[in-house]
Formats: structure tokens, C-alpha cells, sequence
């Protein structure tokens, strides 16, 4: 097995043999609470190795307590077995914390077209106590208000574009 990295890298995935309908059914696995944006371009598959023909993934929790965890883990299962890995392994390790750093440009991208504003880049343990006006998911205007630190989940926070007046979520730096 490999050695868990901070950033997952399906290249050196494949360059280590994990077969791409592995790295393919990764890729269809959506977090639950952000339908559109899967666990490898959020950043929490943190690596994916081969041994004796069993897969192991390894992922990292948003923050930990992260109620779609055992979600995840399921619906990574699951994708796996659809491909004929029946015996695969989900492992979580909290150490290092994941960080929005993570994030992929794929998966900021995703979040945009969800109307969710992504946290900045290499924002992550950085920016947590900066002040973040993040710009607008409609229309781009970095003319925003924080309405409530809280979204409909705990890693988003609710805001107001003075611009376009939608309202709309930015996921957190952390």
C-alpha cells in the first residue's frame, strides 16, 4: 500500500496499478450534502492503493464529526462493488485535517454551478481568522454581506450579494 499523501493524485495512482474503473467509480461518488461535486475533487480521498487485488481508500473527513462520513464510506463501497471490487476497504485518518486547500479546480468549478461560492485559493488554515468576502456564485461581485456564519450545513456560511441581491452559501476556509 501506498503512502497517504495530502492531496489526492490519481496519477500516481494509476502509475502504482490502481486500475482506472477504481479511480472511474471514485469519480461518481458525490458528497452528500454537495450533489455535483464528487470526493476526489473535494478533496477528501486522500489516497487509493492496491494490495492482493483489494482496494483501499483513504479518506479524511471535512471536519471531523462530519455526519455524511458514513455516507461516503457507503456510497464508496458501493460504487466499488458495482465495478467488481467487492473487497474493498475504507480507512479514515484525521491526521493531517483536511483543508479547502484540497479542493480541486474541478471541484471549485463544481461549486460555482451549485451556487456556492468556493473558499479561496490556498485559503485554508491561513484564512480562517482573515476576513472573507467571497464573490458572488451568480454574478461574480466581490460585493457580499455574511447574513449568518451557518449554512444549511456546518462547513458553509450564508451571504448576500449587494450586487445581484441573491443570496447564496460560501463553503468555509478551514
Amino acid at each position: 500500500m501506498s503512502a497517504v499523501s495530502e492531496r489526492a493524485d490519481p496519477a500516481a495512482w494509476r502509475a502504482a496499478g490502481v486500475p482506472e474503473e477504481v479511480i472511474a467509480a471514485l469519480l461518481r461518488v458525490d458528497d452528500p450534502e454537495l450533489p455535483g461535486v464528487n470526493v476526489i475533487d473535494l478533496g477528501i480521498v486522500r489516497d487509493v492503493a492496491m494490495a492482493d487485488g483489494r482496494v483501499r481508500v483513504t479518506i479524511t473527513p471535512t471536519y471531523s464529526g462530519c455526519p455524511a462520513m458514513k455516507a461516503i464510506e457507503f456510497d464508496i463501497l458501493t460504487a466499488l462493488a458495482t465495478r467488481g471490487f467487492e473487497d474493498a476497504e475504507v480507512v479514515t485518518v484525521l491526521d493531517p485535517p483536511w483543508t479547502t486547500d484540497w479542493i480541486t479546480e474541478t471541484g471549485h468549478a463544481a461549486l460555482r454551478r451549485l451556487g456556492i461560492s468556493p473558499p479561496p485559493k490556498a485559503g485554508g488554515r491561513g484564512a480562517l481568522f482573515e476576513a472573507h468576502h467571497p464573490a458572488c456564485p451568480h454574478c461574480g461581485s466581490a460585493n457580499t454581506e455574511e447574513i449568518s456564519a451557518f449554512g444549511a450545513t456546518s462547513c458553509k456560511s450564508l451571504h448576500r450579494c449587494l450586487a445581484c441581491r441573491e443570496p447564496f452559501e460560501a463553503f468555509k476556509c478551514h
